[in-house]
């Protein structure tokens, strides 16, 4: 099944009901497509949508070096998603959120979020349990692993290999196989490119075509 992005943004438009804001999250491995696919629904929205990345609420090293192996992304500040993004939007208040910035490992600058429009969530971890449930539609983008790695390889570097294969890919696989993320999305779609380009504003949908109650 294809899909075009504008039908879906426009679709997500006509379906915001009460809320001004609609919050879409955008989940997948690392490699897989999801900066992609956020920005393409920048592209046929223009200043209608606000992306927000999960790696902007990564936790500085001191607060890092606190969190349990086996915790699910613990890596991430899932409070402060939820606390300066997702609870205030859901509630048409007005919001801001502050940047973590990976090269001085600190909390950087603040933005201020829209009060209407798509706001897109999109990274690894944006639908773990504890955030699911905020999102009025979700997107799971799926590669394989074989093409996410040479994907994290040509962005990252060969030296960060053995970081993809020993600590982030398998503890992608943890937060798949624990919180089964993909059984509670609306749309799964191809990130491969192979059928039809994300890039070109179009998407194969592999799983669970979307529908609206």
């Amino acid at each position: 099944m294809k899909l075009l992005v504008s039908d879906l943004y426009k679709k997500f438009l006509d379906n915001k009901i009460t809320n001004k804001i609609f919050l879409l999250g955008i989940d997948g491995c690392g490699g897989a497509g999801k900066s992609t696919l956020a920005q393409s629904f920048k592209e046929v929205g223009g200043n209608n949508v606000t992306i927000i990345h999960m790696d902007d609420f990564y936790k500085p090293s001191g607060i890092r070096k606190q969190v349990s192996n086996n915790e699910i992304g613990g890596n991430w500040d899932y409070e402060r998603v939820k606390k300066q993004v997702l609870e205030p939007l859901r509630n048409n208040q007005k919001t801001k959120y502050q940047r973590y910035d990976w090269n001085i490992d600190d909390m950087a600058e603040w933005h201020d979020l829209p009060t209407e429009g798509l706001v897109v969530i999109e990274g690894c971890y944006s639908l773990v349990k504890s955030l699911n449930n905020y999102y009025n539609f979700k997107i799971w983008v799926e590669s394989p692993k074989e093409l996410r790695l040479s994907r994290g390889i040509e962005r990252d570097g060969e030296e960060n290999r053995h970081l993809w294969e020993d600590l982030w890919m398998p503890a992608e696989e943890q937060y798949i196989r624990e919180q089964q993320p993909l059984k509670t999305v609306d749309l799964i779609v191809d990130g491969t490119g192979k059928e039809s380009d994300i890039k070109n504003l179009e998407l194969t949908v592999l799983k669970v075509p979307y529908s609206w109650n």
